[in-house]
């Protein structure tokens, strides 16, 4: 099935303190157009630079997560990311008019709860998965950190805290994509820390907007009258109570929030690969550091496997049944023998096509290019990726019989390695921006076996050609 992407219908905007910093501080979140993925916007320095959320960008600060470009960063972006993909979001501009995210509740709830209000927008483009191949782990020097990521067919995260704490020893949570809501039973679920953390945060100049209305404050052994009166002044609260090992009297959502708040945080952290994952993510006590880790992890994976000339998994489809075989493709294509030279059609979206050509001793090119070493041509390469280029624009019209392509412009052709009699040429298309006005821009490559052969831009105008 094919998914498409998705942005938000309109903008909404929340305000409140950075957690860390303690300052007030706005975000507002808007549309995007396709392929932007998240990328915040930093309004409040000259210039208004603009940070990708990707993990190429992460750096580690204590308890929280960081991105850097440039000189400017942002902090504690993990339960708005978390909503934003649990959400089912692709694409987002998000302006901040200071350096961290309002930590709000501690949660994702209010950003989960805008996002529905605001409602989402589908958009002329698939969404882009990426789909683990292998296993892939990381482990924390002293071991008791480790987060594992394997193959599945779905995204799926299974998160176990366990803690030297006679009230927070073992905690299990799990999340599967499509099955667990994510609204009700993970974006509520709050940051918690634990008192004698807590301290040393607060004395070492951190987490200034922290206080009980945004935190769990654990509290795993017993405590002085003395000691409670203290924590209220650094609290800035009249009185704190402890019940059940929690300071003021909180009432959690779940059993298990403290394990259900750290998978909203793999869930935001791991978003940063840019991807959509398909994967069974396990998480073994983790946090921020060992989150960034994996991601960046992800993302070199994903950065190796789209880089231009790497072999795209989808091709191998052409081991299948085709789409359109040479008697179709004559139906939509005025090209005829010796030029036509797409042979079947394997895939065919609303913004990708995938094709071939057999390319034989038979064809009269090779007479004359040249005698004694047969070589394809390179502009009948071009030509034979645009003609398959042709077949994706007629699919988006009615009448694909009473239209033609004309080929506007051709970019950036590069060609990479010789074709000769006895290879198959496979080519990929896709578009680059949606159809307007009959003119569409799309990217094409062709290769043989594994091999990058042939890459361009092409842009063309559909044109109808019968009444």
């Amino acid at each position: 099935m094919i998914v498409k992407q998705k942005t938000l219908k309109g903008e909404f905007s929340l305000c409140g303190k950075g957690l860390h910093t303690g300052k007030d501080v706005c975000a507002v979140f808007k549309p995007a157009e396709v392929n932007t993925g998240y990328v915040i916007v930093r309004t409040d320095l000259e210039g208004a630079p603009e940070i990708p959320a990707l993990a190429k960008y992460v750096e580690f600060a204590d308890r929280a997560s960081c991105l850097r470009k440039d000189g400017a960063q942002v902090m504690t972006l993990e339960h708005a990311m978390a909503a934003l993909y649990g959400s089912g979001i692709d694409n987002c501009r998000i302006e901040l008019n200071g350096e961290e995210f309002p930590i709000l509740d501690g949660s994702a709830r209010y950003y989960t709860e805008a996002i529905e209000n605001i409602g989402l927008q589908e958009q002329d483009a698939e969404r882009r998965f990426f789909t683990v191949k292998k296993r892939m782990e990381f482990c924390s020097e002293d071991g008791k950190t480790r987060i594992t990521v394997v193959p599945d067919s779905e995204y799926a995260v299974n998160t176990v805290v366990a803690y030297d704490s006679p009230y927070l020893t073992m905690q299990y949570a799990s999340y599967v994509e499509g099955v667990t809501d994510f609204a009700k039973e993970v974006a509520p679920s709050r940051t918690f820390v634990f008192l004698r953390d807590a301290e040393a945060l607060l004395a070492n100049g951190l987490i200034k907007g922290g206080d009980l209305s945004n935190a769990i404050v654990i509290v795993d052994r017993k405590m002085e009258q003395t000691e409670i009166d203290h924590l209220a002044k650094l609290f800035g609260y009249d009185n704190i109570q402890v019940k059940e090992g929690i300071l003021n009297n909180l009432e959690l959502y779940f059993d298990n929030e403290p394990a259900r708040h750290k998978m909203l945080d793999v869930i935001g952290d791991l978003a940063l690969c840019g991807r959509f994952i398909k994967g069974r993510v396990i998480a073994e006590r983790p946090g921020h550091k060992a989150n960034a880790s994996m991601v960046k992890m992800l993302y070199k994976e994903i950065v190796a496997e789209e880089r231009e000339d790497a072999y795209p998994a989808d091709l191998d489809i052409i081991t299948e049944t085709p789409l359109m075989d040479i008697n179709k493709i004559r139906s939509l294509l005025p090209h005829r023998p010796p030029f036509l030279l797409v042979d079947k059609i394997f895939r065919l979206t609303d913004n990708m096509v995938i094709g071939c050509k057999n390319v034989t001793m038979n064809e009269p090119h090779f007479v004359g290019h040249f005698p004694e070493e047969p070589v394809m041509p390179g502009v009948l390469m071009v030509e034979a990726m645009s003609q398959c280029g042709g077949i994706l624009v007629l699919n988006s019209v009615p009448d694909p019989e009473n239209y033609s392509t004309y080929f506007m412009k051709i970019d950036g052709v590069k060609f990479r390695n010789k074709v000769v009699p006895g290879d198959t040429l496979v080519f990929k298309l896709m578009t680059t921006a949606p159809i307007k006005r009959g003119i569409v821009q799309m990217k094409g490559y062709a290769y043989v076996g594994k091999k990058l052969v042939c890459e361009g831009e092409f842009m063309a105008q559909v044109a109808k050609t019968k009444n």
